[in-house]
């Protein structure tokens, strides 16, 4: 842009401390914004204390309130006019409350490890980087940890967009005497990690069967002639690949920082929409929240029409169902169990009606728990 008539440019010299005035200026007031941040961070941690301490005087032992967390994280986006983005919004709220939470009493949130799974990083976009994160060997050993009240709450997958259902997490949920509480939804991007010095130089690749599933179409095109191995975990595949200078490892980022090992291409997967949706498992029930999920598992007899009989109370009430899963019962021939989620809580009067009348007529129905449903 032409200087105004009559006016002389400024030398480089003049340009350059008014610069750098303006940014010294911009500074100064992020420091007094930062400042009275920690002053209002801590207050809001004063505040969680004293009603931490209000609760435990009336004898209230729930301290984590999934419904009341999703109120405020739904309110604070509703607010938000940016420039940061909503997710951005939720992170740094969620990570408050973690803290807060922490100063009252440290949770403690089992997981299927080991550490740098895809069940870890949906517990700590759950509970906040504040909560302690528990590694169990099996999904198995996840349920009884929560069970026995070694832990406080597990965080379990139970379907993926591409593979479908976590079947063993849907048998479990059919017996234990614990409830969903809440859900989270993580996209699921995987990366191949080695020690090698290209892709050229892989021979074996290490990954869990379902990962190596979300990424055939990007290891028949890149790395056609190495070897496929199965493990146990992602994060195992990353710890084999950081002391197997010919192998790699695909997995997500958290494993690549937990094992130190480069990434050499990142999210490969098929399917850029790749998402696991997890549960939230714990000894209690939860209020409604405004935007619910409820979750329930039930049984038709072995005849024509048993199931649309089934699904006609739903329909009768106007409630939404947004997943049917079918399981084979192992109590007799063509005999299954249907999970089904539904829109809403078990306490709204649509739902409350069509789950009356669904007991009536199913042999088994057993209502797995209402939460607040996770944003997508």
């Amino acid at each position: 842009m032409a200087a105004p008539a009559g006016a002389r440019p400024l030398p480089n010299g003049d340009m350059d401390d008014t610069m750098s005035e303006k940014l010294e200026g911009i500074r100064k007031q992020i420091d007094e914004i930062d400042r009275e941040l920690l002053r209002l961070f801590n207050e809001r941690a004063r505040l969680a204390q004293t009603a931490g301490a209000s609760k435990k005087a009336a004898g209230e032992e729930v301290l984590f309130r999934p419904e009341r967390e999703a109120q405020i994280l739904a309110r604070r986006q509703a607010e938000n006019t940016g420039p940061l983005p909503n997710a951005a919004i939720a992170q740094l709220f969620r990570e408050l409350m973690s803290a807060c939470m922490a100063l009252e009493s440290p949770l403690t949130i089992a997981y299927l490890g080991p550490e740098g799974t895809f069940s870890q990083a949906a517990a700590l976009k759950a509970f906040g980087s504040s909560a302690s994160t528990l590694a169990c060997n099996t999904i198995d050993e996840v349920f009884r940890t929560v069970e026995a009240r070694q832990a406080d709450y597990a965080v379990v997958p139970v379907e993926n967009s591409t593979e479908g259902a976590v079947g063993r997490t849907l048998d479990l949920m059919l017996v234990t005497p614990l409830s969903a509480v809440g859900e989270v939804q993580l996209e699921v991007h995987q990366n191949v990690m080695s020690r090698a010095q290209s892709l050229a130089d892989v021979i074996r690749v290490y990954s869990h069967s379902q990962s190596l599933a979300q990424c055939n179409g990007w290891l028949n095109a890149q790395l056609p002639r190495a070897e496929r191995i199965p493990v146990a975990s992602n994060a195992e595949a990353a710890r084999r690949a950081a002391a197997e200078p010919d192998a790699a490892a695909i997995a997500g980022e958290m494993a690549a920082r937990i094992y130190d090992v480069p990434v050499l291409a990142r999210h490969i997967e098929d399917d850029p929409n790749n998402r696991t949706r997890f549960l939230v498992i714990g000894a209690q029930t939860v209020p409604p929240s405004g935007r619910d999920q409820t979750s329930l598992v039930m049984s038709a007899p072995n005849r024509p029409g048993a199931v649309h009989a089934l699904l006609a109370p739903f329909a009768k009430h106007g409630v939404s169902m947004t997943r049917f899963e079918s399981r084979p019962s192992r109590m007799g021939r063509w005999e299954y169990y249907f999970f089904v989620d539904l829109q809403g809580h078990e306490k709204d009067p649509p739902i409350a009606a069509a789950l009356a009348e669904l007991r009536e007529i199913a042999p088994f129905v057993k209502l797995l728990g209402s939460y607040p449903a996770a944003a997508h």
